[in-house]
């Protein structure tokens, strides 16, 4: 991701953290000289030819995140432990070659949205000084928008994933719950907890994601469900909040959502209003009501010890908690659950929900005044996502208020891929930039090409990249309506016939074996480069009658020869 060499890239970053003085960012840095030794270690066996795919990257990790040999506080300092293993988000990062920085600031105990309440500081903007950085994420994001680190860890249980990426300008990619294990994750709200990762860019935080997730032994794993779409269709519909939805929103910030909504538009995007109460009430439920006893139970404990060590904010939020009833928390639960129907039907029809991210941006003096009214607000868009079961990233949409402005896109379960590309159309990133999907490889010659008539029935498949098969076979018009053409192995008489490879979720990839008429059948095909991969095949027979349009060298050649005779 950064190439180069990784010591260069260490002395580097040192050199910009002496120069920018921002101490605040991090709770516990390493020392330098530990670093470039791992640095030097990782050149030489990059050198030696072992593949790296993180060479190189630095990281920030959010100090309620373990890494083994540096203490973890979740900023409370009485708190600390000294893990002897790294949470897996973390190993599985410099596994592949990513550098550990350091731990950074953050909200204590991860509560709240502000990024002011730690004994190790406010963390200020990186851009704005004057203003807060946004938590409880906050030196984690600070980090990447000042250039220090390439990714950083954050945790985001009500948006603190999300909240300061906007504030900073970055990326804030929040998973669906379960795909990247809390193994070694000081609790929040353990239901509701997810790793999150900040970045310059849409790319670098999916191949974070993509190194991240996966199983442990010691926390339930929730399958990929085999129907979990792999991208965006090619003309998403995006739900969008009515105009009262927005109410108390600068008309800087007002106008910037709606140039991200027709920058969607312009890309082919069908953006829908929709009432979002349902997700907002929701939202409401996590501090407003009897789910926040979550939070006590997780670290209610340390609270009550911390001594003059805990924040006054975080305090009153989780130590209120202490005497909720169960009836109520069953209460709320049962609301959620109805609200939870309800947000799934104004999502009907949708691919995505579009937001902005933050209502405002507060100075540091206004959130002192107010530090609970403040963070509420902050939280109007984002509390929703993990109670609700969504995907979610947060991306910059231009500037407001004198300072960058974001939206979120947000999504069901598992559709991670699908916020990711659409956000992509509101950054302009390329989508070359994504790892490459988990799926199932299916080449295409016909009607199911992009831009084809049949091309919907790969519902939530993803283009690899336009590819060929062996000079082995041939392609004939089958006069079928709508028109489709049958590509026949027939040996050395053949010769490369163009297509498109593409990788389907697997139950996409049933219903469409289910599906298909005779002659036509999915088997083995060879690609140009010697790789066997699932392809349409026609029955040899079927084509004896057929006229053979081999020389046109694929169904669009010969399509657009035809419409042009």
């Amino acid at each position: 991701m950064t190439g180069g060499k990784a010591t260069d890239r260490v002395t580097a970053a040192y050199a910009l953290i002496d120069r920018l003085d921002r101490p605040e960012v991090w709770i516990h840095l390493r020392e330098p000289e530990a670093v470039l030794d791992e640095a030097a270690a990782l050149d030489a066996r990059a050198a030696g030819g072992e593949e790296l795919p993180l060479h190189g990257v630095l990281v920030a990790v959010k100090d309620n995140i373990d890494v083994a040999g540096l203490p973890t506080t979740a900023a409370c300092p009485s708190f600390v432990r000294l893990p002897e293993m790294s949470a897996p988000a973390v190993s599985r990062l410099t596994e592949r070659g990513a550098i550990v920085l350091g731990k950074t600031n953050l909200d204590q105990f991860a509560t709240g949205l502000t990024g002011s309440r730690s004994p190790y500081g406010a963390v200020r903007c990186a851009g704005l000084p004057e203003r807060i950085s946004g938590g409880s994420s906050s030196g984690s994001a600070v980090a990447v928008a000042l250039g220090i680190v390439d990714l950083a860890l954050g945790t985001d249980t009500a948006g603190s994933g999300r909240v300061p990426a906007a504030f900073q300008g970055i990326v804030g990619l929040k998973p669906t719950i379960g795909l990247v294990p809390t193994s070694g994750v000081v609790p929040a709200a353990r239901s509701y907890d997810c790793v999150s990762v900040f970045a310059a860019g849409v790319g670098a935080a999916e191949h974070a994601l993509a190194a991240m997730s996966g199983p442990v032994p010691d926390r339930p794993w929730r399958p990929i469900p085999a129907d979990a779409p792999l991208a965006a269709p090619a003309h998403p519909t995006v739900a969008v909040p009515l105009p009262s939805d927005l109410g108390g929103m600068s008309a800087e910030r007002l106008a910037a959502f709606d140039a991200a909504c027709h920058r969607l538009a312009a890309q082919g995007v069908t953006t829908v209003p929709i009432d979002v109460e349902p997700f907002l009430a929701a939202g409401r439920l996590l501090y407003g009501g009897a789910l926040v006893a979550e939070r006590y139970a997780a670290v209610g404990g340390a609270v009550e010890s911390g001594g003059d060590e805990i924040d006054p904010s975080v305090r009153a939020i989780i130590g209120a908690a202490r005497t909720i009833p169960a009836h109520r928390l069953v209460a709320d639960l049962e609301r959620l659950d109805q609200l939870k129907v309800a947000a799934t039907q104004r999502l009907t029809g949708m691919d995505a929900l579009l937001l902005p991210t933050v209502p405002e941006h507060p100075t540091l003096a206004e959130v002192a005044q107010d530090p609970i009214g403040v963070n509420t607000r902050l939280g109007r868009f984002t509390t929703f996502a993990n109670l609700l079961d969504m995907a979610a990233i947060a991306v910059p949409a231009g500037t407001a208020d004198g300072g960058p402005f974001g939206v979120s896109v947000l999504a069901p379960a598992f559709a991670d891929r699908v916020v990711a590309d659409i956000a992509r159309l509101v950054t302009g990133e390329p989508a070359g930039t994504a790892p490459a999907p988990i799926g199932l490889p299916l080449f295409v010659v016909g009607a199911h090409l992009s831009g084809q008539p049949l091309n919907g029935q790969l519902s939530g498949a993803r283009l690899i990249r336009p590819e060929r098969t062996s000079p082995e076979y041939r392609l004939f018009d089958l006069g079928t309506t709508p028109a489709r053409p049958g590509l026949v192995r027939t040996g050395p008489s053949g010769r490369h016939i163009d297509g498109e490879l593409w990788s389907l979720p697997p139950a996409v990839l049933g219903e469409l074996l289910a599906s298909l008429p005779a002659p036509l059948a999915l088997g083995p095909l060879t690609l140009a480069g010697g790789e066997t991969v699932t392809g349409f095949l026609c029955d040899r027979g079927a084509t004896e009658h057929a006229r053979d349009i081999s020389e046109h060298g694929g169904w669009r050649a010969y399509r657009a020869a035809t419409a042009a005779g």
